[in-house]
């Protein structure tokens, strides 16, 4: 508030008009309001440029930091402040053509076409002022633009534009945002969703020019958002934990820099890191309103909070988000599938509001006949597992990525299961929640799922209760390996392989027979932080005694693929890993060398002892590493 005073007391002609040679371009009104300087919200960066004005320069570092957040529309006032304090600033003009650009979530639009273009050619007219570098950038961007803009066929343009950063960043390969705006360039010309291939040239060649940036500096707000996109649908999510652990803390009060390791957290299964991101996010959404924070898709921010709280077992979490998204949006879908989640039947009557859209009514619908069945009224879910069944057979309606059919008759076929099994009839509860299964499975990848849950959840419990341990133990393995270390399915491995539930595994250690299992009387990890139980991953199918030693000892564990730490260990900033090092205790890193005793065969007395050096370095707790 200090700042946006000092705008309207001190600076009464930042009033921001058109550029020159633009007056028939038209801008939305909140382009003339004041931009305020968000210090606060605002991270270190700092990008020099070629102007004595140092309000200018503010101006210029706030709106690359935003461009980072996606917040675009700040971010062009910025720069539109910068230019407004500095008049003769070409730089300046380049960042607002550069913010009215196509983004990783969104194309430009017509209306900003024309913005975009001459802001481009009002930088490229003062160029004489500009230093070489400010020149070559200016230059580059001026193919990115044309007259008669389509976006439809906007892909000739994108193609220019990166062959044009390709060459400054190879003439700047030490200027790390000049090679940020590559692997953003190449990253326009990618599919925006779906699942990547790791044999694909392409997404290879975007991952190494981002990591490039990222050896040299690990906490990059732009090269690690870009990587935790490009990674994410990849089968190394992984490959952006060491930034991601930076990420949130680079521009403070952007939202959408606060909740985007989230995306990693989530395909990591590491979900309370995920609700602490996208709590953090929320709270930066609310700071907005008082001029403390930016706020950026507050909505997905709550999805991804209540869908991770959801599983990781954080119910007070998961229900307060899908409680503040209802009142934000009015949307109840979510809130009503939260309530199913964790058991709050009774809840689930007083939500009378329904939601608009057919796949939300049909989410409100199901959470309504669910509790009705608990509640005693079959006849009611009975007939709501009609209407969906019905609704799933003729919907042409989309939600987000997804046919609406494929998640109406994954809910349609849970209920149905339900009602089976509340009468009796397993068989035929057998058959309709393996019904939601292939429904299931049609949905395409999405961040977050459309569904806090999946059917194998019910089919898994159902088959454990039948005796079918062996394909309880199937069912809980698949849904890990689509959600890892979601606790529903960590908890039906524990009661799939316990002593007791199969006779045949009574005298063999768990270990042995499952690769994501829990040590008897250890609860899922979500519970560990409440109940202080420690808690071990295995990750061997063969007889280990040395990882054993490792379950004996208690040491909390999850899996990092060694290859991602070894690089980042190798090429990043030695100086702040060291810094890091000497604050760390000592006593995990001695307990891990125990480990590594003389009966130990050399290899794996080798990889501990690795292990045990990386974990002193890497000083936090949750720290996703095998033992």
């Amino acid at each position: 508030m200090k700042n946006f005073l000092f705008l309207l007391g001190l600076t009464p002609g930042l009033t921001f008009p058109p550029a020159a040679n633009a007056q028939e371009v038209e801008y939305p009104a909140v382009y003339s309001e004041p931009m305020p300087l968000l210090e606060e919200a605002m991270g270190d960066f700092h990008y020099p440029i070629s102007s004595d004005s140092e309000l200018a320069q503010q101006y210029f570092n706030q709106g690359f930091q935003l461009m980072y957040g996606f917040a675009k529309v700040e971010a062009t006032r910025s720069f539109r402040a910068s230019w407004q304090a500095d008049p003769d600033c070409a730089i300046c003009y380049w960042g607002e053509a550069w913010s009215w650009g196509s983004y990783l979530n969104g194309a430009m639009t017509t209306a900003e076409s024309p913005r975009a273009l001459a802001a481009a050619r009002k930088a490229m007219k003062l160029i004489d002022g500009a230093s070489p570098k400010e020149a070559d950038l200016i230059r580059a961007i001026q193919v990115r633009y044309v007259e008669d803009y389509d976006p439809e066929t906007r892909r000739a343009q994108d193609e220019l534009y990166r062959d044009a950063m390709a060459e400054l960043a190879e003439k700047y390969p030490d200027d790390l945002e000049i090679v940020t705006l590559y692997g953003d360039a190449l990253f326009l010309l990618e599919e925006r969703r779906g699942y990547r291939s790791l044999e694909n040239p392409n997404t290879v060649h975007l991952h190494n020019v981002l990591l490039s940036v990222l050896e040299r500096d690990i906490a990059h707000p732009g090269a690690c958002h870009l990587l935790v996109h490009a990674s994410e649908s990849t089968p190394t999510p992984e490959l952006a934990a060491p930034c991601a652990r930076y990420l949130g803390d680079t521009i403070p009060g952007s939202s959408h820099i606060n909740h985007m390791p989230s995306h990693t957290w989530n395909e990591m299964g590491l979900w309370h890191e995920a609700v602490r991101a996208n709590t953090r996010a929320w709270h930066s959404d609310q700071k907005a309103a008082y001029g403390r924070g930016i706020s950026t898709y507050a909505t997905h921010n709550l999805t991804m909070l209540y869908y991770a709280g959801a599983m990781g077992g954080e119910s007070a979490a998961s229900l307060k988000a899908a409680r503040d998204l209802a009142g934000l949006n009015g949307n109840t879908a979510v809130l009503s599938l939260a309530l199913v989640r964790f058991g709050r039947f009774e809840e689930i009557p007083a939500v009378t509001e329904a939601p608009a859209g057919e796949v939300n009514r049909a989410m409100y619908d199901f959470a309504q006949g669910y509790a009705a069945l608990k509640l005693g009224d079959t006849d009611r879910a009975r007939q709501t597992t009609e209407e969906l069944k019905e609704r799933a057979a003729t919907t042409t309606a989309r939600f987000r990525f997804h046919d609406g059919a494929d998640i109406i008759g994954a809910m349609a076929g849970i209920l149905e299961g339900e009602i089976h099994w509340s009468e009796g009839n397993r068989e035929a509860a057998l058959g309709a929640f393996q019904e939601a299964i292939a429904y299931y499975n049609d949905l395409n990848y999405d961040e977050p799922e459309p569904l806090p849950f999946s059917p194998r959840h019910w089919l898994g419990a159902l088959y454990l209760e039948m005796g079918a341990h062996e394909s309880a133990l199937a069912e809980y393995r698949q849904d890990l390996s689509e959600h890892p270390n979601n606790v529903w399915s960590l908890w039906g491995v524990q009661q799939a392989t316990s002593p007791g539930a199969n006779p045949i595994r009574k005298s063999t250690p768990p270990w042995k027979n499952s690769a994501t299992t829990w040590t008897s009387g250890s609860p899922p990890r979500s519970f560990e932080r409440r109940s202080g139980t420690p808690g071990c991953r295995i990750e061997a199918v063969q007889p280990n005694p040395v990882k054993q030693r490792c379950v004996d000892a208690g040491l909390p564990s999850r899996t990092i693929g060694l290859e991602v730490v070894d690089h980042f260990l190798r090429k990043a900033d030695r100086g702040r890993f060291f810094r890091l090092f000497q604050r760390r205790s000592t006593t995990t890193y001695r307990r891990f060398r125990e480990l590594a005793g003389p009966d130990a065969p050399g290899k794996i007395r080798r990889r501990i002892r690795i292990k045990a050096w990386v974990h002193r370095v890497f000083f936090l707790v949750h720290w996703p590493f095998s033992c």
